[in-house]
């Protein structure tokens, strides 16, 4: 597979006037460097470097790759064509699959796990997603339980709409049949311009969540912050290839007030010290996720997209606090059957429903996470013999039901009054 590197790029808001900004050295070394390292690790040899401004610093300091073990062609635009306009220039070049990296993003990423995911099913594009700490100023996108995308939504978003917390990462394996999509001169985007289009036309978009570090250092600020991470070894720690602690939440009486049977996003409401504990763990090596038993639709109560709008409420609450969960799991199913207006199809009796852990293992599956450090948090004695039934070590917390349940006689790890308490005492038994 070939590999096309956009590196237009200026680094205005970095101060940069005699290089791009894909050429920053972060611990000595440009970010495009360690980018086609990156790519060389995975098999991909065949490199094209999409660049304009100040090119001859990336041309004269990568010449025909050689040296850095792979074969690099060198693409300079004449004028700014925008990151689609850019790829646009390889019509004639690119006859297969190919993969493209923005050249100033600091990345991570399984690429191995990335292409077989591309291999998996039929696109047009496969395109990394995952949520970020500040979804409310972000371009978002949706997708379904087979990872097609549904939609895109722009910034500014709409206070009464609710969306996911999926950004796009700016890194996808792009079919050939993207260029007839992407218009000759001018300049166009990606996430704005052609992968809207290309999904308004009917074609099928597919996205790869990944919690893999993938970061744009476009600002003075956000370098600093990547070069440090890049020090201390948190960018080549998130790779997929290594297992990931995790904190497993339960939600309702947990992160969110307990209503009984919420089947309602007005009746959603937030602990006040939730955004706090998540972002804590947002912040600590561990990955964080939600593991919800919601039989609401089962009961008939609600069906499973109002679920998900609920859910994307609280992705719109915790991002206003700069926090955000790694993914959300629930279970629509409940096996007692007879009740008045339910949902045959629902009233399974299924592996997800806790204390089961179908729902865990599919973390487990899709993240690489290491249940032997990894805990579970919930206010219920269902989420305990859950935790337990997992692996992992368990805390119960005083707020919701308080493990007055009695559903199960499980009796967890360490209790606290909530799950700030919880996250503080996970982070200072890591240290």
């Amino acid at each position: 597979m070939d590999l096309v590197i956009v590196a237009g790029g200026k680094g205005t808001r970095l101060g940069l006037e005699d290089i791009p900004k894909p050429m920053v050295r972060i611990a000595g070394k440009p970010l495009l460097e360690y980018q086609i390292s990156l790519a060389r690790g995975y098999g991909i040899n065949n490199i094209y470097i999409l660049s304009g401004y100040r090119s001859e610093a990336i041309v004269d300091y990568f010449g025909d790759g050689g040296a850095f073990g792979v074969k690099i062609r060198h693409v300079v635009e004449k004028s700014p064509l925008g990151t689609a306009g850019a790829v646009k220039q390889l019509e004639d070049k690119i006859y297969d699959r190919f993969m493209v990296f923005y050249g100033d993003v600091v990345l991570e990423v399984d690429l191995e796990s990335f292409m077989e995911f591309d291999n998996a099913a039929p696109s047009i594009a496969s395109i990394i997603v995952h949520p970020n700490d500040h979804p409310y100023d972000s371009d978002l996108l949706d997708i379904n339980d087979n990872s097609i995308v549904t939609g895109f939504y722009p910034k500014p978003h709409n206070a009464n709409e609710f969306h996911r917390n999926l950004v796009n990462a700016a890194v996808y394996i792009l079919s050939p049949k993207i260029f007839k999509y992407i218009s000759h001169g001018g300049e166009t985007d990606f996430g704005r311009d052609i992968f809207p289009l290309v999904l308004k036309s009917g074609e099928k978009l597919r996205a790869y969540k990944t919690a893999e570090y993938i970061k744009d250092m476009g600002t003075v600020e956000r370098l600093e912050k990547t070069s440090d991470d890049f020090i201390g070894g948190k960018v080549e720690r998130s790779s997929k290839r290594h297992k990931h602690p995790a904190v497993f939440f339960d939600r309702d009486g947990t992160i969110v007030e307990n209503v009984d049977l919420l089947h309602k996003a007005d009746d959603l409401k937030l602990f006040p010290f939730s955004s706090e504990a998540i972002k804590k763990i947002n912040n600590s090596g561990y990955l964080s996720f939600l593991i919800t038993n919601q039989p609401v639709a089962a009961r008939n109560l609600c069906d499973i997209s109002t679920i998900k709008e609920i859910h994307n409420k609280l992705e719109t609450m915790l991002g206003k606090e700069g926090a955000y969960l790694n993914d959300i799991y629930f279970c629509p199913h409940h096996p007692d059957r007879g009740y008045p207006g339910e949902n045959p199809d629902l009233k399974i009796d299924c592996d997800c429903r806790k204390p089961k852990t179908g729902m865990i293992s599919r973390a487990v599956k899709e993240y690489n996470v290491d249940i032997e450090l990894s805990w579970f948090i919930g206010d219920m004695t269902s989420d305990i013999q859950t935790g337990k039934n997992a692996g992992m070590k368990t805390i119960l917390v005083r707020t919701g039901k308080g493990g007055q349940d009695g559903k199960f006689e499980a009796s967890p790890d360490y209790i606290f009054d909530n799950i700030k308490d919880a996250a503080d005492f996970i982070l200072d038994k890591k240290k």
